[in-house]
């Protein structure tokens, strides 16, 4: 577990794209090797955070069906630092679990010289448009007894109080995985606006922080907490029960709606986040796309509901035994069996 600190936020946020601009340069040379063309074979990734994982399997096998040997997504899982700088240089074909505007920060890198590099990377489709969710939640004991709605309120360093628990005096933001795109906004938000001065981002394995974070409410203790939909939190925090969603001011140049009708557990309608409405996305290196045009058909035309997302989500959550890989795949041959003529469709496209 680590504590992000005012004197390290600016730095940390240039991290993704400077690496990327490392990495970068290695994909120019790696180009200059040339490579197998059309060889059949795929290989994934998947991201470090396991709400995204059934998607992954559903697609690794909707490619097979076109005729490819696919790589299995879970012996690649890796952050958004690790694989976009590997997709750039051609260790990786694509994943699909791309938030965007989150991750716009890892599509572009800098020279030497500052200026821009567009990296050889296209995010492809819609698994799910506009609808992924995302901001700052705390117990709603403590909303209620304090009349909490709004992250401005923690500007207020004996409101921010309340959420410090190892006694420095700020707010413990339990926040994002090293690695993440919501850690280097929440950086961003911590710097510019007016509640920043007052609260700390914690960081670690964010399945263990929440596990924390749910004994936290159940023993009565406030707790401030990142969180995102669809995942399994939402199913086992239940907003406006257990959570609430917090107000926040947006950055100045943040893209996207920041404004959500019919939210549960917000105190407005609708509820500002301070976070844009996400999409998720399929993401490919260019020249692999290019090279196999009938998956790139495929990455634009299939979406996943929300709803089975999140249906798979609690499923995982409820697993008292943990969940295997094994029933990762089953779930997501159970959902292509049961859209089968969806997912005809979409392969008939792919085929062109």
């Amino acid at each position: 577990m680590t504590k992000r600190h005012a004197t390290n936020r600016r730095i940390f946020g240039r991290t993704p794209v400077i690496l990327v601009a490392v990495l970068a340069v290695l994909a120019l040379v790696l180009a200059g090797c040339g490579t197998d063309e059309n060889d059949g074979t795929v290989t994934m990734a998947r991201a470090d955070w396991n709400s995204g994982h059934m998607q992954a399997a559903i697609y690794a096998q909707l490619i097979g069906e076109l005729g490819y040997e696919v790589s299995d997504p879970a012996d690649n899982t890796r952050d958004p630092n690790g694989f976009y700088p590997a997709l750039a240089s051609g260790q990786f074909d694509l994943w699909v679990n791309g938030w965007f505007p989150v991750h716009d920060i890892y599509l572009e890198g800098e020279r030497v010289t500052g200026e821009t590099l567009e990296l050889p990377i296209e995010p492809v489709g819609y698994q799910v448009r506009s609808g992924a969710l995302q901001g700052y939640m705390i117990d709603k004991a403590t909303a209620d007894a304090m009349g909490i709605t709004s992250m401005s309120q923690l500007a207020d360093a004996s409101v921010a109080r309340v959420f410090d628990h190892d006694g420095d005096g700020l707010a413990d933001l339990i926040g994002c995985n090293d690695g993440w795109g919501c850690q280097t906004v929440i950086d961003s938000h911590i710097d510019d606006l007016d509640w920043g001065d007052n609260v700390e981002q914690i960081s670690g394995d964010y399945n263990s922080l929440v596990a924390g974070v749910r004994e936290s409410i159940a023993a009565g203790e406030p707790v401030l907490f990142y969180a995102w939909t669809p995942n399994w939190t939402y199913e086992v925090l239940t907003p406006g029960e257990q959570v609430v969603w917090l107000e926040s001011p947006a950055l100045d140049d943040e893209e996207g709606t920041t404004e959500v009708r019919g939210l549960r557990g917000c105190a407005s309608d609708p509820c500002n986040l301070g976070w844009a409405v996400s999409s998720i996305r399929a993401v490919g290196n260019e020249d692999f796309l290019d090279d196999n045009e009938d998956i790139r058909r495929l990455l634009e035309v299939v979406t996943i509901p929300l709803e089975d997302i999140a249906a798979q989500n609690a499923k995982m959550a409820a697993a008292e035994l943990g969940y295997s890989e094994n029933q990762i795949n089953a779930d997501a041959a159970d959902w292509i069996g049961a859209n089968r003529d969806t997912v005809d469709g979409w392969l008939a496209t792919a085929r062109g």
